[in-house]
């Protein structure tokens, strides 16, 4: 099992991204899932989350301007990110428990490998 996240990429301020993370393996169950990012210097920080029913949380910096999505179909998690600003340059990490077929009761945490959004002024 392993979280693939990809989209990133250079945009300049007010512009656009969407960044994705597919899940891929024998996947028995996805829990809650989110995205994080990491911006130079700082701590990681959670920047969304959304339930397996849709339910959806934003940390205020980003609030009214990202978008947080799921195909459960698909193992798949997305990102919009809208008016980007240069304080949203980070590397973005998606983040999720998941239970395998051969662990269907004990779901382990992954993380994607981190996608970098780099926004100009």
């Amino acid at each position: 099992v392993q979280l693939q996240a990809s989209g990133g990429g250079l945009v300049q301020a007010g512009g656009s991204l969407r960044a994705s993370c597919a899940a891929s393996g024998s996947i028995f169950s996805i829990g809650d899932m989110a995205w994080y990012r990491q911006r130079p210097g700082k701590r990681r920080e959670l920047v969304a989350s959304i339930t397996i029913g849709g339910t959806t949380n934003y940390a205020d910096s980003v609030k009214g301007r990202f978008t947080i999505s799921r195909d459960n179909a698909k193992n798949t998690m997305y990102l919009r990110m809208n008016s980007l600003k240069p304080e949203d340059t980070a590397v973005y990490y998606c983040n999720a428990p998941i239970a395998s077929k051969d662990r269907p009761l004990f779901p382990d945490e992954y993380w994607g490998q981190g996608t970098q959004v780099t926004v100009s002024s």
